[in-house]
């Protein structure tokens, strides 16, 4: 039984009116309220409630408004939209403004009906909303109906908090701490991946064989792999949670009917062989095509996109007044890294005690040779275990003499190797992140002398003894002194611990210092960095340093609370060196320059040779290509080897040798070795750019697709004035924040409106009594702050507030908007009326799946000279320059009056052309529809764009010549 009303049509019932939805029924009407969302959606029942045709009320002649009420009127309208027409629909519902670059994915995507993508820009583009913004599509879409995230554990809770905060998508954590809590709540034989249909899992969780079955069986129709270089193999030397996060994905991917997004930084890792299996998780004949030929290329370059930051920094532009090609918008990312290199000596004691120990350990891989080969793999990686944790604090040196070594169990030299390299080696696998950094171990047995080293260990805790310590305090102080806030990373638990505790009261009362490691929670984990972000303000001049460990080397975004790097613990492997700089190096930056400062022992041998073979080159790499290109792990673990077993051979050298004599290392070949492996992958990197250029999607198509969506839902520019003006009006204070910078400002938002503090109020999350709200022009904001954006829910708040004053002249207080104006002015040459009217589409959107029947809006100023019965109509761009003209004269309220009157009686007059417009954007809306969705035909012949008619007139306004 059908619906007396069609899609689209107006009805009042409950004293307001509403458009009726397609899902209506005659027994049952679905509603959304004018210019509301999904969450406004009602259903009324004509039988119980009254419900009555409706025709949108004209404004009244009395409601007059100054020069810019149309401005502001039409700007609250955009914003309110939350049902956009256009082909990406879910763009108005979002709360993020993505960058003109980050719908390239979107618009890769929406080629194809079954989405099988590869996103590997660099680290800090935002793959993360790329990835969301597609999810998010293709729900609204109906083209998916449940989502899986796959992640690793420490992502997870930022996974969720991105998709519910920037998506709307209420999305449940799977994790090792939450999986019995939800497994009770199931009802008999229910899987929990049924229950919630969108989830957030942790790979390392759900790889496991009793748990990845039931995901598969049950896995949801779309799934976001995250970190996904981590879940393939390259040979048989690949750890086994690779080939079982591999295998996982695997299956998953084996349904052709499921989308699949792959995300990962680095997806080509120097071995072919993993990225061919990458590949093939996209689709399997991804992984043999000819990659050397242009039809090869091009068939992969519909799955796969790769750009860096140079690609995107400056790549379109929001100004209407260029054309496509000539357009060009910048990412403001930080324009590069100041690195420094800081030496210590060690004191006379730390250097004695160093001796001893290297002494002993070198004595017991000896002795252990004797034993077998299990036994001197077993005494060789507990002295690499010993060796780094002296280096690295006194403290993490008697807790490692103190441990028994994980090695100490293994059942064979391979296992040995196996649990020494996990812990020891510097891997960029990211379950190594969850609490393995603490103090590694170094006893096989028990020991009064190593009770012994770790007791003259304790005693060196400080500065006076640990120089290590003195220079990172020193640097502290510097950095603090210009403004920065700096982030000190370390390699173990007991070291970031015994560190954030000497800081204490060492920087000044002013400095609040927290650590950070793999002993908290992941939750524990983002709720105490935000706790630093909310010390006092981002803008305070609040000092504050955070020592954190690898735990937060990853994946965690920081770049809104700190803007500098302290390496502590030299990593062995440079890759974690660029993880640990990308946690605030990336889009949302406000410094233009990330400082990174690196710690190294004068007289250490160990980390000189790190420092010159294999940081400093990868830096120089990262400088030259703009990328990081990962150093291939076997040479460079054969390297540190080298180092490792020169320094523990020492017995036979003279006494009055340096303990770690740099120049009496002769690391050549192994050094030339890696140097030859690691320029063969910087030349593949440079070769697999060149080849991988994402060329599927041109810059003028992603042009036209961007000046369409901004036209429909609002520019940038637009938008902050109406933010500026609007709260003003509202009698809100605005203070300039940095006068000439890039339009940033405070409101104490104190004494506005009621209805309008308790709206923000609810978004923010905080009372608009305290401090005043920082505005800032860019979409990357700190939680508390309001991004200057449409998509921002205080600019949303403000925007309903706005419109609903103009819509109802019956709410107290001041109405920035109205509906009516009488202007004169130089700008017009005669009589020139300005209409803001919104239209109404009923889009039938067919997918894969299913045909999804979507009412949406549009608002649209036209404008005409002349009397309404002889009009002629101006170009839009006329229209649009008529929000800018200025009130040159005054105008008599009662000739006002009169004026409007005139005109709206001449409303029937110009319905016609105002139909036919809406007949034009139609088509429009309709081509643009198809461009998206151009490779699928059958999709696109089932497109239908029908406009309702009549249209809304919202705004009548006159201007008149001086």
């Amino acid at each position: 039984m059908t619906s007396p009303y069609t899609a689209g049509a107006l009805v009042t019932a409950r004293g307001r009116d509403w458009v009726v939805l397609p899902e209506s029924a005659a027994d049952m009407l679905v509603l959304r309220p004018l210019g509301g969302g999904d969450d406004d959606v009602a259903a009324v029942f004509p039988a119980f409630e009254e419900v009555t045709s409706a025709e949108f009320t004209l404004p009244t002649p009395d409601d007059l408004g100054d020069a810019h009420a149309a401005g502001l009127l039409r700007t609250a309208l955009q914003i309110g939209f939350r049902s956009g027409a256009g082909p990406f629909r879910s763009l108005a519902g979002i709360a993020v403004e993505p960058r003109a670059y980050q719908l390239v994915p979107l618009m890769m995507a929406l080629r194809q009906q079954v989405v099988r993508l590869l996103i590997a820009d660099d680290v800090g583009i935002g793959k993360t909303i790329e990835a969301g913004l597609i999810a998010s599509e293709l729900l609204i879409q109906g083209s998916a109906r449940r989502l899986a995230v796959l992640c690793a554990p420490a992502l997870a809770e930022q996974w969720q908090s991105e998709l519910r905060s920037k998506f709307g998508i209420d999305a449940q954590l799977v994790l090792s701490s939450t999986v019995s809590r939800l497994e009770r709540e199931l009802d008999l034989g229910q899987s929990l991946f049924d229950r919630h249909p969108h989830v957030i899992v942790s790979t390392d969780f759900i790889k496991s064989p009793r748990h990845r079955d039931d995901f598969v069986r049950h896995c949801p129709d779309l799934v976001i792999v995250d970190e996904a270089h981590t879940c393939v193999v390259a040979d048989e030397s690949t750890s086994t949670q690779n080939q079982l996060r591999y295998e996982l994905l695997q299956r998953i991917s084996a349904d052709t009917e499921r989308h699949l997004i792959l995300v990962t930084a680095t997806p080509h890792s120097g071995k072919e062989s993993a990225f061919r299996n990458l590949l093939g998780l996209i689709k399997p004949e991804l992984a043999a095509v000819n990659l050397d030929t242009d039809s090869g290329r091009r068939t992969l370059a519909a799955h796969f996109i790769q750009r860096k930051r140079a690609d995107v920094r400056q790549f379109l532009s929001s100004n209407e007044n260029t054309s496509a090609s000539d357009q060009r918008e910048t990412t403001a990312f930080p324009s590069d890294r100041l690195f420094t290199d800081r030496t210590y000596e060690l004191t006379p004691g730390y250097r004695e005690l160093l001796d001893d120990a290297i002494a002993f350990a070198s004595e017991r891989v000896a002795a252990a040779g004797d034993r077998g080969k299990r036994e001197m793999r077993i005494a060789w990686w507990s002295a690499i275990a010993l060796l780094r944790s002296l280096v690295s604090s006194p403290r993490a040196a008697s807790q490692t003499l103190r441990t028994r070594s994980a090695t100490a169990d293994a059942a064979t030299d391979e296992e040995a190797d196996r649990l020494g390299a996990s812990l020891i080696r510097d891997g960029a696998d990211a379950d190594r992140l969850e609490g393995l950094d603490v103090a590694p171990g170094a006893q096989t047995e028990a020991s009064a002398r190593l009770a012994e080293l770790a007791d003259r260990a304790e005693k060196l805790e400080g500065p006076d003894s640990d120089r290590k310590l003195a220079v990172l305090i020193t640097e502290l102080k510097a950095l603090l002194s210009e403004g920065y806030r700096p982030i000190v990373f370390c390699r173990y638990i007991p070291t970031a611990e015994y560190v954030a505790e000497q800081l204490g009261g060492r920087l000044g009362r002013a400095t609040t210092v927290r650590a950070i490691t793999g002993t908290l929670s992941p939750q524990q984990r983002l709720q105490r960095i935000e706790e630093m972000g909310d010390l006092a303000g981002d803008d305070s001049g609040a000092r504050r340093v955070l020592v954190a460990t690898d735990c937060l080397s990853e994946g965690v975004n920081l770049q809104h609370h700190f803007d500098a790097v302290i390496h502590y613990d030299l990593a062995w492997n440079p890759t974690r060196h660029d993880q640990r700089e990308g946690r605030v190096d990336r889009f949302g930056q406000r410094r233009d320059i990330v400082k990174v400062v690196t710690i190294v022992g004068k007289d250490n041998g160990i980390d000189r040779r790190v420092l010159d073979v294999l940081i400093r080159k990868h830096r120089q790499i990262w400088k030259d290509l703009g990328i990081s290109v990962s150093v291939p792990d076997s040479a460079a673990a054969e390297m540190t080897d080298a180092i490792v077993e020169w320094l523990l051979d020492r017995r036979g050298l003279p006494e009055q040798q340096e303990l770690f004599a740099v120049d009496a290392l002769d690391a050549g070949p192994k050094a030339q070795a890696l140097e030859a492996d690691w320029n063969s992958a910087v030349e593949r990197e440079k070769t697999s750019r060149t080849r991988f250029a994402q060329r599927s999607i041109h810059p003028e198509e992603v042009a036209r697709e961007v000046a369409a969506v901004r036209d429909s839902l609002g520019r940038a520019a637009e938008v902050r004035s109406f933010v500026e003006n609007a709260l003003t009006a509202l009698n809100a204070v605005l203070r300039p924040k940095q006068p000439g910078s890039d339009g940033d400002f405070t409101a104490d938002l104190s004494g506005t409106p009621l209805g309008l503090r308790d709206g923000i109020t609810a978004v923010l999350g905080r009372s608009l009594d305290g401090p005043p709200v920082n505005f800032r022009s860019t979409a990357a904001v700190a939680r508390g702050e309001v991004a200057v954006v449409r998509t921002d829910p205080t600019v949303g708040a403000i925007a309903q507030y706005v419109l609903n004053a103009a819509l109802d002249p019956q709410v107290g207080g001041p109405r920035p908007a109205r509906r009516c104006g009488v202007i004169r002015t130089n700008a017009v040459d005669t009589r020139t009326t300005l209409l803001l009217v919104r239209y109404r589409f009923h889009l039938t959107l067919p997918s894969r799946a299913t045909e999804r029947q979507v009412v949406a809006e549009d608002a649209r100023l036209l404008a005409f000279t002349g009397a309404p019965a002889s009009a002629s109509w101006i170009s839009p761009e006329k229209a649009l320059a008529l929000l800018n003209a200025d009130a040159d004269a005054n105008t008599d309220p009662a000739f006002a009056e009169r004026a409007i009157q005139r005109v709206l009686q001449g409303v029937p007059d110009i319905t016609a052309h105002l139909d036919a417009y809406g007949e034009e954007l139609a088509a429009d809306l309709l081509a643009s529809h198809r461009r998206v969705r151009a490779a699928s035909s059958e999709i696109v012949r089932g497109v239908q764009v029908v406009a309702q008619k009549p249209a809304d007139i919202l705004g009548a306004y006159v201007y008149l010549p001086v």
